[in-house]
């Protein structure tokens, strides 16, 4: 185990914008509150924050202390990602090819692709592989400002393989969520879906539940209907997990009104919600996590992001990455989808990502703002404005990254 983290003292910021207020989920209004400070310093102390504030009012400090300079440079909290898939072996950059020159989606799961091709991958690559995959995407990840991460098992659909990716998950200091049910392995195709949740819930839930967090499910035509989500979820929440669901991504078969049912805590895609759906959620605790890079990748409707903040429903931000849909580890790009394509401005786009991404993750007492007392977690933006953050459509945006009150990635040599 890593000592406790010393002093550090990222000095002479050009800016240090962080969500206002201590509440979470922000929404409506609350959602764009963003507090800037000009010239401004953030001191860290045994991994959380002692400080923030501007440079004058900084008084000398004693001792050792690692100072950053960080001139010409803002900050912004530590980006979190509560939606991945990012513990998978292998790629699926063919499918991505074949889709590219016009393959429908039963012609690329008739070429052995989609998620069962990934689930081949993964189970083939056994535990210490999937630890090797899994710490090179969270480099990516934290090479593009990612402090905090969510990530799915649903890989394995076997005893195996799901607890060997819930292990990796939580070895690499990630949240852990079981999706158990993201779809039907091939050992039991004839059999079917409610065949396959018979042994989920039997022989794979009693040791599921010990390492992860949360229960996620995909209620979507040709996965599991609005039923057998219910069986699933009810008896995930009966283990001790917290209920999160895949909803609405082409087809609306019930996800929202289940999400609501069951006091779940977050459903996620909503690229085919209706207006109906908008405001049950608004109306709700669930959080609404929206998945743009998903939608840019397969081509898919982006989901009613304005129509939801305006509603007042609470929304978070993620990347959704895997294999197949969204090969993006970039929080950032996200935000410039989530301003150019759902209609967000910079600001909320950082709340959703931060403070309300934390909240999805029960993290937001410690995560998702620059605030004393809270986790040390920094991304430090290359420019003197943080809004960059969504503005530099893709590009290197991303100075450095601080993680617990230590720098754990630079361009700086």
């Amino acid at each position: 185990m890593s000592p406790p983290a010393g002093r550090l003292l990222v000095r002479d910021l050009a800016q240090v914008a962080s969500p206002s207020g201590a509440s979470a989920p922000l929404r409506g209004a609350e959602l764009g509150a963003i507090d800037v400070l000009e010239h401004a310093y953030v001191l860290c102390e045994g991994g959380r924050i002692l400080g923030v504030g501007e440079m004058r009012l900084l008084k000398p400090l004693d001792g050792e202390v690692e100072e950053l300079d960080g001139r010409g440079l803002s900050a912004v909290p530590g980006l979190v990602d509560c939606h991945t898939h990012a513990c998978f072996a292998g790629d699926r950059v063919g499918e991505f090819a074949m889709r590219a020159a016009g393959a429908t989606y039963e012609e690329l799961h008739a070429a052995g692709g989609g998620i069962l091709s990934t689930v081949r991958a993964t189970r083939a690559a056994g535990e210490e592989g999937l630890a090797a995959a899994l710490e090179r995407h969270v480099g990516w990840m934290l090479r593009a400002g990612t402090t905090t991460f969510e990530a799915k098992s649903g890989y394995g659909l076997d005893l195996e393989t799901e607890l060997a990716q819930l292990r990796a998950v939580r070895a690499a200091g990630g949240v852990p969520t079981w999706l158990g049910a993201h779809a039907v392995p091939p050992e039991l195709a004839e059999e079917g879906a409610d065949a396959y949740l018979d042994f989920a819930l039997a022989q794979v839930l009693p040791e599921a539940a010990r390492l992860a967090v949360a229960a996620d499910v995909f209620l979507e035509r040709g996965a599991f209907d609005a039923q057998q989500a219910r069986r699933y979820l009810v008896a995930c929440r009966a283990a001790g997990l917290e209920l999160r669901l895949h909803g609405d991504q082409f087809t609306e078969l019930g996800a929202i009104p289940l999400a609501v049912e069951l006091a779940a805590r977050s459903v996620d895609h909503l690229e085919a919600t209706g207006p109906a759906g908008i405001a049950h959620l608004a109306a709700s605790d669930v959080t609404a996590v929206l998945l743009p890079a998903s939608a840019l990748f397969l081509g898919r409707p982006m989901p009613p992001a304005r129509a939801l903040v305006d509603a007042g429903a609470a929304v978070a931000l993620a990347t959704d990455f895997n294999p197949g849909s969204a090969f993006c580890e970039s929080l950032p790009l996200v935000c410039s989808l989530a301003c150019t394509q759902l209609g967000l401005a910079p600001e909320e786009a950082l709340a959703a990502c931060t403070v309300n991404a934390a909240h999805v993750l029960s993290l937001a007492d410690r995560k998702g703002r620059l605030a004393p007392g809270l986790d040390a977690d920094l991304l430090l933006v290359a420019a003197d404005d943080w809004r960059h953050v969504a503005y530099h459509l893709g590009g290197p945006v991303v100075h450095a990254v601080v993680r617990g009150g230590r720098v754990a990635w630079t361009t700086r040599a």
